[in-house]
């Protein structure tokens, strides 16, 4: 089973670790690395330069939600999510479809302003979409959005199942809530033995990990 590795939450603050994780997987001889970028964090010049260096080694740069921060917790079903799995980081649970487009709009267009590629890929944070209806998704700049289900495609709606491992938590019950989620999709029907790639995850608050 291939495994398609992506290191989340990097901005300004993570640089360094993520610098320090790309160099262990790639000295395992892992090099296919999408690296999930926050655009609407404190980036200083010196900063885009790395980004810059690394994506011209071939590491993809995906866009990774605007902030990776809410203000505030919407609704019953925000307040769910963010006691269960969130906490404080689902932008789009936040926000109404408009508000949703408009966010992945922006920070696919932070990457043209600061003259990195344009992302093909977004992943929302913590992976949740939100309420953006299926009909605005050939709208959007992008040509996947990573859910936990899989892979979206934008331009034709479909799906491919993509079991996702590797996630945060800091209680014990946000823990039992994400390991069991993580069964359910490695074992769900259509993935259980099925050649299909794994989605390996490494988290900043969370980056001590053993090398695959």
């Amino acid at each position: 089973m291939k495994a398609l590795i992506s290191i989340h939450d990097v901005m300004p603050e993570t640089l360094e670790r993520v610098r320090g994780l790309i160099g262990q997987l790639q000295d395992n001889g892992h090099d296919a690395i999408t690296l999930l970028v926050v655009p609407g964090r404190d980036w200083q010049a010196e900063d885009i330069r790395q980004l810059a260096d690394w994506s011209a080694q071939g590491i993809e740069l995906a866009a990774h939600g605007w902030h990776h921060k809410v203000r505030h917790v919407k609704g019953l079903w925000h307040r769910l999510h963010s006691t269960l799995i969130s906490r404080d980081v689902a932008e789009h649970l936040a926000l109404d479809a408009e508000g949703i487009e408009a966010l992945m709009r922006r920070s696919a267009a932070w990457f043209e302003r600061h003259g990195l590629p344009a992302p093909s890929s977004y992943v929302p944070p913590a992976w949740a979409l939100g309420a953006l209806p299926k009909a605005r998704w050939p709208m959007l700049p992008y040509r996947r959005i990573e859910v936990t289900r899989g892979l979206l495609d934008t331009r034709s709606g479909q799906l491919e199942p993509l079991p996702l491992v590797g996630f945060e938590a800091d209680t014990r019950l946000r823990a039992t809530f994400c390991a069991a989620g993580m069964l359910f999709r490695l074992t769900r029907p259509g993935v259980r033995g099925a050649h299909c790639a794994l989605a390996f995850t490494l988290r900043m608050a969370s980056c001590c990990w053993p090398m695959i």
